[in-house]
Parts: structure tokens; C-alpha cells; sequence
């Protein structure tokens, strides 16, 4: 592993999207959400993503320079087409709609199709927090999952992002994936040579496996809590909620018609709607009490849980959110760790598009 420093990471990052033609600002805003991924240490959707949308664009799924449009929309509500933009891009857009109608309504709420894949939930989300709102946000993706009692890849990762405001404590922020683990962490275990705990796949025959690459060889994810009697079930229900909130309900492809972002699907010889879809919501705070009462208990909420007894071997009760921000203070100040492969892939993408790329541990200034 080298750490890089990350400010010359998104740099590079930007350079690469300017180089399949995105604007100088999309370019900015799709870098920074990858950036955030690593600085938060969700190491599967960051920089180590950026060969697979390039990919997809020199497969033309993917458009460089949307031209993003609202189709359908009420005082609160929007349904944005993405023209088959970076969702790293459609998503923020969508986003800052939901949070200009919470600004008059109340609550924004924008469902987004014809887009991509689109990064980390979290950093749609988090958009919300400066503007003393909920943010909220959802998408589905690759059909990797398996129903419970299944072996058909139906459902994606298809994750939810809550970001909730206070005052003195940092924000309270909820990012997971509906299944066990991102698909994303199988492929670092992949570039490691590690197997996958229990409980992360199935083989295709819908037998428990370790092996990392049995997606690869036919088998599919597990959703949030294994099998039946782990709970699995209930993370079944939540991908699947995900998925109608982000597919059904904007127009955008759902269940295993969902285009593949993983180069070993094939795209479904049909579809039944338009690209990847998202969910996005904006929640005024002042719209239920004043915000600052409302930060104020929602310290007091932290407080009080962060003071709960640690159980036996346990240091501390984390708050969600904290992991990431103690990840975020060691990355800004020592580098983002990447792996040898991954730098392997920025090397041959910089060569791609002119742009060099120069491994240089901290601090390459």
C-alpha cells in the first residue's frame, strides 16, 4: 500500500473526467465525491472506481456532458432524467433541486432516472446538513443480491444515506449498504488474495461460500443480515424498498434489469425503464420545530449515547458517523492508502488520457 496525498488524487480524478469531456465543474463535483469516499475510507468507491466509469463511457453507457432536465414535478416533489449523466454528477444536481423545494415546501424530494452509478450515498446526503435540513439518499445498482430464499441476482447494494444536523456535535450520518457488505469489498479482498468472511455470498447454487470471486463464478450477495435466521430477510426488505423508491417510482430500470456497473455482468437484453435510478430528499428542520431546539436535543441525543457503558472489551459506544470522521483526520494529514493494483489502473488511465500519474507517497508537493 502507498498513501497518496488526497488533494493530488482528486486533482488527477478531475483531470481524467475533463478528459472524457465532462465540464470543468462536473469534473470538480464528480472528483470530490469520489474523494470523499476515500477520505472517509469507503475504499471501494473511490479513486479505485474511476477505470470503471471511464469503461463505461467508451462503452457510450454513460454520457459526459448531460443535459439533465425535469420531466414531471409539483411544489415538493421532482422527477429529474439524467440523460445517462455520472450519477456523481445527476445525484448533487437532484439533490440541490430537493433542497430548493424544502426551502419553500418544507420537505424536497426528487426521484432521478436515466442516470449511473453514483458513488458514496453519504456525500448526496450530507449536502443537506449546511442548510439546517435532513438529507436523505438512495439508489439501486448492479442486480448482485439475492432475494432471501433465492439464488437469482435480482437486487443492487442499493444503499441508504441519512445525514442529520446538530450544534455543538458533529452530524449524525447513516450510510450502509442493504446487504451484508458492499460489492466494492469483495474486490479489494480480491486485490489482497483474501477469502470473504461467511455470510457476504453465496455460491450459484445458493450454498454459503468464502470464495471472494463467486460473484464472478455465478453466486450472488447476500442481503443486510445473511440467511433467514440472521435476519436477512429484513435486509431483503429494505434493497427492496430502495429499489421502488429509486426505480419504480422515477421510471428508471429496477430489479434485475438494473444496468450492471461491474464489467462481468452483461447490460439485460431489455428494459423496463431508463438508466439507474436515485432517491433524494430534503427535510427542513424548521419545518417540524426550531432548529436550533432541534440541535440542541440532537446533542443531547449524541451525548447520551456516546455516554452509554461500553460492553465488556468494548472502549466506547460509537455515534454513526465517527468511524469515518476519525478516518477523514488520519487521510487528510497522511494520504489515502491505495493499493499497488489501483495505482497500477490510475497509471494506465493517466497514460490514456495525457495526464500523469505519479505515485509519490506523502506529501507529493
Amino acid at each position: 500500500m502507498t498513501n497518496i496525498d488526497s488533494a493530488y488524487l482528486k486533482e488527477f480524478t478531475s483531470r481524467i473526467f475533463t478528459g472524457m469531456g465532462c465540464p470543468a465543474t462536473e469534473a470538480e463535483t464528480a472528483a470530490e465525491c469520489l474523494n470523499q469516499a476515500d477520505l472517509r475510507g469507503v475504499d471501494s468507491h473511490g479513486v479505485a472506481r474511476l477505470s470503471g466509469y471511464v469503461r463505461l463511457w467508451e462503452l457510450k453507457r454513460l454520457n459526459a456532458t448531460p443535459i439533465m432536465k425535469i420531466i414531471h414535478e409539483t411544489p415538493s416533489t421532482a422527477v429529474l432524467d439524467g440523460d445517462l449523466g455520472l450519477g456523481l454528477v445527476t445525484a448533487p444536481h437532484a439533490m440541490q433541486i430537493a433542497i430548493e423545494k424544502a426551502r419553500i415546501a418544507g420537505t424536497g424530494w426528487v426521484a432521478v432516472q436515466n442516470s449511473n452509478h453514483y458513488g458514496i450515498a453519504g456525500f448526496h446526503a450530507m449536502m443537506a446538513l449546511q442548510h439546517d435540513m435532513i438529507g436523505i439518499s438512495m439508489t439501486n445498482a448492479s442486480p448482485l443480491v439475492a432475494p432471501t430464499f433465492s439464488r437469482s441476482r435480482f437486487l443492487g447494494t442499493n444503499p441508504i444515506a441519512v445525514a442529520i444536523p446538530a450544534l455543538n456535535q458533529p452530524p449524525f450520518i447513516i450510510d450502509m449498504a442493504t446487504t451484508t457488505v458492499a460489492n466494492g469489498k469483495l474486490e479489494v479482498l480480491q486485490r489482497k488474495g483474501q477469502d470473504a468472511p461467511l455470510g457476504w455470498t453465496q455460491d450459484k447454487d445458493g450454498n454459503p461460500t468464502t470464495d471472494a470471486y463467486s460473484l464472478k463464478k455465478g453466486g450472488s450477495m447476500l442481503p443486510l443480515g445473511g440467511d433467514r435466521e440472521h435476519g436477512g430477510h429484513k435486509g431483503y426488505c429494505l434493497g427492496a424498498m430502495v429499489d421502488i423508491f429509486s426505480a419504480v417510482l422515477s421510471g428508471a430500470n429496477y430489479g434485475p434489469w438494473v444496468p450492471p456497473f461491474v464489467s462481468f455482468l452483461e447490460p439485460p437484453t431489455h428494459q423496463v425503464g431508463n438508466g439507474i435510478g436515485h432517491f433524494l430528499g430534503a427535510i427542513r428542520v424548521d419545518a417540524f420545530r426550531p432548529a436550533s431546539e432541534f440541535k440542541e436535543h440532537m446533542d443531547n441525543w449524541i451525548q447520551t449515547f456516546r455516554n452509554a457503558e461500553p460492553a465488556s472489551g468494548q472502549e466506547r459506544v460509537l455515534i454513526p458517523g465517527d468511524p469515518e470522521r476519525e478516518i477523514t483526520a488520519d487521510r487528510l494529514k497522511n494520504g489515502i492508502p491505495l493499493h499497488e493494483q489501483v495505482i497500477k489502473d490510475l497509471e494506465e488511465l493517466g497514460k490514456k488520457f495525457g495526464v500523469d500519474f505519479h505515485a509519490t507517497p506523502v506529501n507529493p508537493y
